[in-house]
């Protein structure tokens, strides 16, 4: 999700859940190749596992990308097929790489020639009008000629003219049975299915169908949700951390973080990190106040940590 699963994103989820894969945003071959590598790829060792998401349809680029990745100490490259933002398409990569199956699988192999790692794809199940089942069963079993045995699948269509972004989260239905029917098709490859999902209920529920659940922007404007998660689907019987706790948890990474890069607009600012906690009080008696707090220009631009806890005191009480 660009501009939102940033390194300071995850590693707030990863205070939340243990084992849960988390993914960085869409980082583009160009700025690999020819940009700050370390500000693109520069993570913390407490977020694995992790995968790095790539953008791209050149293969030797993707190559030279994915091993950069891995060389970082990434757990896994993930290449996006199913951006549909016209931003991407002008650089000829996210969704619009669906109607070239044969290229995929070409930037795919040659991936998984580069790195020992897992190469995985993300992808929609149709683009534009093209909505028949068909044309995803083509499309994953092309790319799983070339190697690949993970495929997430965003169970909607991707409309590449006049939607917007989130609007194509939205507006195309969403068809579970095309990923349910993906994985019956090809029982062998691992399917997990994308989009739409909500409550653990409905994440047990495409289980039965599936092999795995990839959360979007739920996970991002509800985080807690995932704190069942390592109980539920990873047999970790740890004690859950309260919201409290997670906030605390933080605390020693944002001053180390303010210390090392600074508070100004210049670096690293306050609510650089802050920003990515605002949902944490979802659902509960107060959370209103607790993004207000968190959103005080004037508080965040004294760069001091403890305002996450000025944030928590105003909520009474302050939830598990």
């Amino acid at each position: 999700m660009m501009d939102w699963t940033d390194r300071h994103c995850r590693m707030f989820h990863r205070q939340i859940t243990r084992h849960t894969w988390l993914y960085t945003e869409m980082v583009t071959t160009g700025a690999l190749i020819h940009g700050d590598v370390e500000r693109h790829l520069k993570f913390n060792e407490e977020e694995h596992p992790v995968a790095l998401q790539l953008g791209g349809s050149e293969p030797a680029d993707l190559a030279k990308s994915a091993k950069l990745g891995e060389q970082w100490g990434y757990d896994e490259i993930n290449l996006n097929c199913g951006c549909p933002s016209e931003r991407v398409q002008k650089g000829a990569f996210g969704a619009c790489l669906m109607a070239e199956p044969q290229l995929v699988a070409d930037c795919v192999k040659a991936m998984r020639d580069a790195v020992e790692i897992d190469v995985t794809v993300k992808h929609r199940i149709g683009i534009d009008e093209v909505s028949s089942y068909g044309f995803v069963r083509d499309f994953v079993g092309t790319i799983a000629e070339a190697g690949c045995h993970t495929f997430i699948a965003h169970a909607r269509n991707a409309i590449l003219k006049g939607l917007s972004p989130k609007e194509n989260r939205e507006i195309p239905p969403l068809k579970p049975e095309y990923a349910y029917q993906l994985k019956r098709d090809f029982p062998h490859l691992e399917i997990i299915i994308n989009g739409g999902i909500k409550t653990v209920e409905e994440i047990d529920l495409h289980l039965q169908h599936v092999d795995g659940v990839m959360l979007g922007r739920e996970a991002y404007h509800n985080p807690y949700l995932m704190a069942s998660f390592d109980a539920r689907y990873y047999g970790d019987d740890a004690p859950v951390k309260s919201r409290q706790e997670i906030i605390e948890a933080m605390l020693p990474y944002i001053a180390a973080q303010l210390e090392r890069y600074g508070n100004n607009g210049a670096g690293l600012r306050l609510n650089s990190i802050t920003r990515h906690m605002l949902g944490l009080m979802t659902g509960i008696p107060g959370a209103r106040a607790f993004r207000q707090t968190l959103s005080d220009a004037r508080k965040l631009a004294l760069g001091d940590p403890r305002l996450l806890l000025d944030a928590a005191a105003r909520m009474q009480p302050v939830a598990a």
